[in-house]
């Protein structure tokens, strides 16, 4: 296991552009950080240079306590995951994920022992003697983890490893990989664009924008109190209201509604999560439910609220219609952002 430590990280191209400005985070011994982001955002770039796979134009990154600017992806001690798999087709399920092992020259008997173990771990053992054309989607990318597992590295690299899964798998896949992680307890790096994969594995986010950090935290503190809107509509799902709002006599106007006492001044923007907001006969704001999407264990109401679009989400055993309601804002639930900057006050 390995600490990971990036001091003002940066990547420039040839043509001059900025894929990632000079960013700075530590990863802790044994910790799980998830990269998130929209597509372009900087986060397989970032990934690939903690690899190797691209060069650093400025900064410093080391694994545990050496800097390895300059060293060889083989040399890093890391084991990555891919998006693809990058299975050999012609080999059998046991010789690609001892594969690396025999290029190390690795005893026989060593990699059997290894590839036993990690088959046994990830549910392989019956599969090993099959071609990767013979396995599902989701026994391959286990394939591609045993492969990882086997080296027993001190950096654990996944980049977006479940994206080519269907929506079942990518559950379960994602309960499996933080278990693995948990299990051997290697500090790992996992990259996604997609926010549930974040929220339910990271021990800790990084949220990616245009190639910057917008923040860094825990689950909890990234969907609770996000540091910017962009931040606040890009983790959650469905994502947090985002309504502009005026700051006057010591209150939080949306139109002519008082949501709640702030001492700001001056237009603003309010946030206020879906889940945060209740609906009833005794409720002071009047609400009309254009669209009821019904999702099972809960129901979300669309609507508009002065003008602007607006979610509520309701537990399955309210039955709600499309018409008018009344709605309550919880006033400690609202996050205010600056309306020219979009950051948290």
């Amino acid at each position: 296991m390995a600490q990971v430590s990036l001091n003002n990280i940066r990547k420039v191209y040839p043509n001059g552009y900025e894929a990632v400005e000079p960013i700075s985070f530590n990863i802790a011994d044994g910790e799980f950080v998830v990269l998130v982001g929209p597509s372009g955002c900087g986060k397989s770039t970032l990934l690939r240079m903690v690899a190797g796979l691209e060069d650093i134009s400025e900064g410093a990154l080391s694994i545990g306590d050496r800097n390895v600017n300059h060293v060889d992806p083989a040399d890093r001690d890391i084991a990555m995951v891919f998006q693809n798999y990058a299975l050999y087709p012609h080999m059998t399920v046991r010789k690609n994920i001892g594969y690396g092992l025999k290029n190390r020259k690795t005893p026989t008997a060593d990699i059997e022992a290894k590839v036993q173990a990690a088959a046994k771990m990830l549910n392989l053992t019956e599969f090993l003697d099959r071609k990767p054309s013979q396995l599902s989607g989701g026994q391959r990318q286990r394939v591609a983890m045993g492969r990882a597992v086997v080296r027993d590295p001190a950096l654990f690299l996944f980049d977006e490893p479940l994206s080519n899964l269907d929506a079942k798998l990518r559950h379960q896949m994602r309960i499996e990989i933080k278990a693995l992680q948990r299990r051997l307890g290697v500090t790992s790096i996992y990259v996604t664009h997609d926010q549930v994969e974040a929220m339910t594995m990271a021990d800790r986010i990084i949220v990616l924008n245009a190639g910057r950090i917008e923040q860094i935290g825990t689950p909890a503190e990234i969907y609770h109190r996000p540091a910017s809107t962009f931040v606040a509509s890009f983790m959650g799902a469905p994502p947090m209201n985002l309504i502009n709002a005026q700051g006057r006599d010591g209150r939080v106007m949306v139109g002519e509604i008082a949501v709640t006492n702030n001492p700001v001044n001056g237009p603003v923007t309010m946030g206020i999560r879906p889940e945060d907001i209740n609906i009833g006969a005794d409720c002071e704001i009047p609400f009309t439910v254009d669209i009821v999407e019904e999702l099972g264990a809960h129901r979300l109401l669309h609507g508009k609220l002065d003008g602007q679009d607006f979610t509520i989400h309701v537990a399955k055993d309210r039955v709600v219609s499309a018409g008018p309601i009344h709605m309550t804002i919880n006033p400690a639930a609202v996050v205010l952002f600056d309306a020219e900057t979009g950051l948290a006050l």
